[in-house]
């Protein structure tokens, strides 16, 4: 809160306390809502709530409310008991300055009009892992874009850990924690292949699916292996505005994906756009390799493919895709469960192309994110 915005008046009815501040900002709270959320119901060192729902009456009222020191006082008309609030944490709640940063997503539907140098975040490694401030402005922006990128990470092997230690945790996976991305004989999954591979998702067999993907370039191909990446999030919406009812179907029908190895067996069902409670869309599922068939009846399969067509139509549009090179010791940090990500085809008997990739869990990304912003603003837990 701005130190030069006070409160101007505050008036309190049995139900409800209204705050105006000199900005123009304007707050309503609800009599059970601040009874639910006193200050001193929570612990002091954690934050943590010490009182349940259930602890706490049912319909509380407001005798009275008055402005003082920074604060609201507010007393209640069935306890013996006056409670204030801090009014910069009012304020906060009013104007939603609560929520972080790094929520505010940014969306880019015309892919092939960006490039990594000019619309999104780029870091050297050492500027990374050397200076606070930077590492979280680009942590920042992969989360709101869905990607970012790093140059000179050193091209050695396992190098790509290195860089994680500074974004979030690690997990393993039947690929292990980091995986290898080259052309091998008879590969168990086409992205050990040399062949182009369309935009996709990874691993939407898994439950829970890795929330970001990092992709270190060891040796890039000098001819083909061109990285392709589209905003799920952007085309899901621009799939909504455009064709509400192909949204709706394929937003509200679950899709089964599989993965098969010698000492693995994954299944997971899922739609190919996931949306809040409140409709707005958190995940994008697409791999049309992983994919098995959907479970409809024979009469309903001609609406959903028409209308699975038209996604899919989407993410073959080339005005939708970012390309770019990633050269020898780049690195490429995306929202797996956002961006999409592909490659144009490339020959590896004659160009060996050799990148290292490892999942992030999407929690550490974001709790990595705001433990920074707290030490860089000596912010106290909230």
């Amino acid at each position: 809160m701005n130190a030069t915005v006070a409160a101007t008046t505050v008036t309190a009815q049995p139900g409800t306390l209204r705050i105006s501040w000199s900005d123009g900002t304007k707050g309503e709270f609800a009599s059970v809502w601040l009874r639910d959320n006193l200050p001193e119901d929570r612990d002091r060192h954690s934050g943590q709530r010490l009182i349940d729902v259930m602890d706490i009456p049912s319909a509380p009222r407001i005798r009275s409310a008055s402005l003082s020191n920074g604060t609201v006082n507010v007393d209640w008309a069935d306890e013996q008991r006056t409670t204030s609030f801090d009014i910069a944490w009012l304020y906060e709640c009013a104007a939603g300055g609560m929520r972080r940063p790094e929520l505010q997503r940014h969306l880019w539907l015309e892919g092939a009009t960006l490039s990594p140098q000019s619309d999104f975040c780029t870091l050297t490694f050492e500027t990374l892992q050397s200076k606070s401030s930077s590492r979280l402005t680009w942590l920042t922006r992969l989360l709101q874009d869905g990607i970012a990128f790093l140059k000179d990470v050193p091209r050695r092997n396992h190098a790509i850990l290195e860089a994680a230690a500074c974004i979030g945790y690690v997990p393993e996976t039947n690929y292990g924690r980091v995986f290898d991305v080259k052309a091998v004989p008879q590969p168990e999954n086409l992205a050990y292949s040399d062949l182009g591979l369309g935009l996709h998702t990874d691993n939407p067999y898994r439950d829970p699916v890795p929330g970001f993907q990092a992709l270190h370039t060891l040796m890039a191909a000098p001819d083909g292996g061109d990285s392709l990446f589209a905003d799920g999030f952007a085309i899901a919406e621009h799939l909504r505005q455009t064709e509400p009812q192909a949204f709706a179907l394929i937003s509200r029908t679950p899709v089964p994906f599989w993965y098969r190895a010698a000492d693995t067996d994954l299944y997971a069902e899922r739609p190919l756009i996931e949306l809040s409670c409140a409709g707005v869309v958190v995940a994008v599922t697409y791999n049309n390799r992983a994919a098995r068939p959907v479970h409809m009846a024979a009469a309903d399969c001609a609406a959903y493919y028409a209308a699975y067509r038209k996604f899919a139509a989407l993410l073959r549009e080339p005005r939708l895709q970012m390309s770019t090179r990633l050269n020898d010791g780049d690195l490429v940090v995306f929202d797996n469960r956002r961006i999409l990500h592909g490659r144009t085809g490339f020959a590896s008997a004659r160009h060996p192309r050799h990148l290292q990739g490892c999942y992030l869990t999407r929690d550490s990304v974001y709790s990595a994110t705001a433990v920074l912003r707290r030490q860089l603003e000596g912010g106290a837990m909230q």
